[in-house]
């Protein structure tokens, strides 16, 4: 077993090679990358199957969907890679060129951060998610996943560097820690001179450890309290369909909506509705009944029913990850920006409302990385948003913000051509 400073130093000596390769030449392994998981599915699935087993009594359900693969999710993260290749390389790009009074021609160029960090917790597919944006805007990747998801993920990135190996390039420009303890994530995280930018991807904890104990840079991903505000101009079957997708499509994904906030006016008729489609007719159908944890004022209209309990001041600053949804009724449209601004992680919330003023006023005041105006939450996707897949999702506002693709990945440097002119 490598240790991970052997794995830090290898990252560090392959990063010129990968910032020099031509996207040609990037673009044709990314595909054969593509091509060697769908051909060696069984090989990951049996990897996966251990790791499935492992998890079971130990962690919920709704966590051990994120970490079960199957062909189909094999397929998609192929899909993903695909679509990486096929986006415009954004290493070398020409963001801007000044021509000075002096002569010297001024050109800001974009270039590769170097050597990327990833630490993320039990979803196999940001492996090849990770890499493949990685490698694609020319940087070299030391990941390192969960000790759940270790042998699914082992499997991934022996199975890319063995295409990086056929297409007769360094397997070292992309990398997994091999050991899970705390120890590898101290070490990422102090691992100046080889490091230059960490991006932790899971839950609160470890987003908070690595940003408060990181000496290389870090880019802080995606908690998300996300929020879904039903306005009293509200379309009302418009507003079910978005909270039950934005709440039970993926509950645990940070992108799923964690607070539902109701305009007073319409608390009475809305609330039964919303118990209706999330609680009796999912149990009906013999899916999970969506939690609802209500305010007083929510409670006043579903105490008693099934599956409804009473909220605390904390279930508002919780990222539940499960089938719990936290309800508040409030007086205005202002009120529920000023919850927002005080609850929420500044990664998706939406409004539902069909008063055009009042989504502008939302969409200006709630300073959150995406903004939703009648839309689900889940869109929040570098998938979705056109990016063909994330390496996270950045709750910060330097250098980054959002859905973080190959753009994100990028610096830049000033070339600065002159004919010996002096200062």
């Amino acid at each position: 077993m490598k240790t991970t400073l052997e794995i830090l130093k290898s990252a560090k000596a392959a990063a010129v090679g990968l910032g020099i390769l031509s996207p040609v030449v990037k673009n044709k392994a990314l595909l054969a990358m593509a091509d060697a998981l769908e051909e060696n599915a069984d090989k990951i699935l049996t990897a996966n199957a251990v790791d499935v087993e492992n998890a079971k009594g130990v962690l919920p359900d709704v966590m051990i969907d994120r970490l079960r693969l199957d062909k189909k999710r094999i397929a998609g993260m192929a899909q993903g890679i695909r679509e990486v290749a096929d986006l415009p390389d954004p290493v070398g790009t020409v963001l801007d060129e000044t021509t000075l009074k002096n002569g010297l021609i001024v050109t800001k160029k974009r270039v590769p951060l170097g050597v990327v960090g990833i630490i993320y917790e039990s979803r196999p597919n940001v492996t090849s998610d990770a890499g493949a944006l990685c490698f694609k805007s020319g940087n070299v990747c030391v990941l390192r996943g969960g000790k759940d998801a270790f042998n699914s993920s082992f499997a991934i990135v022996e199975t890319m560097k063995n295409a990086l190996l056929g297409e007769g390039l360094n397997p070292d420009f992309i990398n997994i820690v091999e050991d899970t303890s705390r120890q590898s994530a101290n070490e990422m995280m102090t691992a100046v001179g080889y490091i230059d930018a960490l991006i932790p991807r899971g839950g609160a904890g470890l987003i908070k450890a690595c940003v408060e104990n990181a000496k290389v840079p870090c880019i802080e991903t995606g908690t998300g309290i996300c929020h879904v505000y039903v306005d009293k101009c509200a379309a009302i079957e418009k507003a079910l369909r978005i909270i039950e997708n934005a709440k039970t499509s993926r509950p645990s994904v940070c992108n799923a909506e964690e607070v539902c906030l109701i305009h007073e006016n319409i608390a009475e008729d809305f609330l039964p509705l919303l118990h209706e489609r999330l609680c009796v007719e999912r149990e009906e159908k013999g899916l999970p009944p969506v939690e609802l944890r209500c305010d007083e004022k929510a409670w006043a209209v579903l105490g008693g029913k099934s599956s409804v309990v009473q909220a605390n001041e904390k279930d508002f600053d919780t990222e539940f990850l499960n089938y719990i949804l936290a309800v508040k009724v409030v007086e205005s449209g202002d009120e529920a920006i000023a919850h927002i601004g005080a609850h929420s992680t500044g990664h998706s919330d939406c409004i539902v409302s069909e008063d055009n003023a009042l989504c502008e006023k939302f969409a200006l005041y709630v300073d959150s990385a995406a903004v939703y105006i009648n839309a689900s939450t889940r869109f929040t996707d570098g998938g979705e948003f056109g990016k063909g897949c994330e390496i996270g999702i950045s709750t910060q506002k330097l250098h980054a913000r959002g859905p973080m693709g190959l753009e994100e990945l990028c610096s830049y440097k000033y070339i600065v051509k002159g004919d010996g002119q002096i200062r």
